[in-house]
């Protein structure tokens, strides 16, 4: 089934009337004119849909009466179906993945749509490449997680070092900072999902590990000099603040596109670890505290229904149903801080050793503002038209890929950079 003019749309947003399927509506408002591309929306309540795109037109002058709405449910796999037979990729804005990825996944592979999302969920994302990968590259799709922010700066600009290193890149560390306004102690608030998906990621966290060695049965060689984990707390030069290991999807992502291009490519797969930085010393012993009940507690049942029913009390008013206003996320801004060290020398195979210790480094930073949600939204839109626009370029026939590795050769970088998300290089040092 189609749209009424009997073509398939471009795109479906599926989750339009959730808080971050309704900013994906209001950008690719803009979007879509500059790209020339079709869209419609889906979700499981038609008034609803109808409300966002009022709601959505009121607020960009825009008339979007013709735009195509589709009722859809997670429950009813036949209307996703439907659904996905209807564009050429789906837009996917409803988690938690973990709960309600995969169907629509299945439907887009099924139906031969594209599909991308901006799960921050290893768990998902992972057992969709273990499980659907073959079945995409056999029907000519493209499944793309990890689409928005944070994994979005950091993969993307791992691969950016990666093309202005100039030799052999053999760590990374990355360090994600943010912050509101004139004062980076505050944050920007967060929609209930995020926090929801991030408790049942601590709650099956123990499940990663037989998965992944499904997933990667062989394991890549042993290059040195090894990159360890820093101390729990630490300083960095050039980096303001308290640095602490950022436990989010970021490392995973980096080290699946990583082994991606070791396979693939025949490039020398590049070692990572993960920080963020926190301003005050009373800031890390507070989250400290926080984090330790907050990984207690989803551990257990009553502990999940504790933190799912009382969202605002255990996050310290970060959380809410409603999420951030419009304001707020415009007054947020990040950067992540890329510290690569390698050899200026490039060796001919992936697993050659040098001699000589590390003698070049390079530190590059990606920076942008409301991250949460506005730039999150358009870097989803982005990957979306990028598979629409340059399939050609991209791996294989389709497949279940982390951003970099699906993008690596378009010009996604290029397109973020146009929309808000600054890639620089900081300095170079060769010994």
């Amino acid at each position: 089934m189609a749209n009424s003019s009997g073509e398939k749309l471009d795109a479906i947003i599926f989750g339009a009337t959730g808080y971050t399927g309704k900013v994906a509506v209001y950008e690719i408002v803009k979007l879509a004119k500059e790209k020339n591309i079709t869209w419609g929306i889906a979700g499981r309540n038609r008034n609803k849909l109808d409300a966002v795109l009022k709601e959505v037109e009121e607020k960009t002058g825009e008339d979007l009466s013709k735009i195509h709405v589709v009722v859809a449910d997670i429950s009813d796999p036949s209307s996703l179906q439907q659904m996905a037979s209807q564009a050429r990729v789906i837009v996917n804005c409803v988690g938690p993945y973990r709960f309600y990825g995969e169907t629509v996944v299945n439907a887009c592979i099924s139906s031969g749509a594209h599909h991308v999302d901006v799960s921050g969920e290893p768990e998902y994302m992972e057992k969709m490449q273990l499980e659907y990968h073959k079945a995409a590259e056999e029907k000519g799709v493209y499944v793309v997680s990890a689409c928005g922010f944070d994994s979005i700066p950091a993969d993307l600009g791992t691969l950016f070092l990666m093309k202005k290193f100039e030799g052999d890149l053999n760590s990374v560390e990355t360090y994600l900072q943010g912050g509101s306004g004139s004062d980076d102690s505050k944050s920007i608030s967060l929609h209930y999902g995020t926090w929801e998906s991030a408790i049942y990621g601590v709650a099956n966290s123990g499940g990663l590990k037989p998965l992944r060695r499904k997933l990667f049965p062989d394991r890549l060689p042993n290059f040195t000099p090894k990159l360890k984990r820093r101390a729990p707390v630490h300083k960095r030069e050039s980096i303001e603040g308290w640095c602490l290991p950022f436990l989010g999807a970021d490392r995973s992502v980096i080290q699946r596109s990583q082994r991606h291009f070791y396979e693939h490519d025949k490039l020398r797969p590049v070692q990572v670890q993960t920080y963020f930085t926190i301003k005050s010393i009373f800031a890390v012993f507070a989250l400290t505290f926080v984090a330790a009940i907050f990984f207690m507690l989803s551990k257990f049942k009553f502990g999940r229904s504790l933190l799912l029913k009382y969202p605002g009390f255990f996050s310290c008013g970060f959380v809410s149903h409603e999420g951030p206003s419009e304001e707020d996320r415009k007054k947020v801004h990040f950067s992540i801080t890329l510290f690569g060290e390698g050899w200026k020398e490039k060796l001919a195979e992936p697993t050659d050793q040098h001699d000589l210790p590390p003698n070049k480094q390079m530190v590059v930073k990606v920076s942008g503002n409301d991250p949460g949600y506005g730039l999150t939204t358009k870097s989803l839109l982005l990957t979306a038209i990028t598979i629409l626009k340059e399939s050609n370029k991209m791996p294989g026939r389709g497949g279940v890929l982390p951003p970099a590795a699906a993008f690596a050769k378009t010009s996604l970088l290029e397109e973020l950079e146009k929309h808000g998300m600054k890639f620089e290089v900081v300095s170079t040092t060769e010994q």
